[in-house]
């Protein structure tokens, strides 16, 4: 691991830091939307949508901090 920051990513490893952020943020939103849509497409019982909800979101967190490691 370097310690020099002066160095540039490259394009590639740019651009996939970019799609980790963007799966974050869709995870998470997924997640809050299953949660709180009023008016879910899949027939869940309240329950069982707030618990795909939360196992979405820490999802969404696994995938952060294992993007933050890289």
């Amino acid at each position: 691991m370097s310690l020099d920051k002066n160095i540039q990513k490259s394009p590639a490893k740019r651009f996939l830091l970019v799609l980790g952020l963007a799966m974050f943020l869709l995870y998470f939103a997924l997640g809050l939307l299953v949660i709180f849509w009023k008016n879910f497409p899949l027939h869940l019982t309240i329950g069982y949508r707030i618990a795909f909800g939360v196992l979405l979101i820490v999802y969404s967190f696994f995938r952060f901090i294992r993007l933050l490691r890289k």
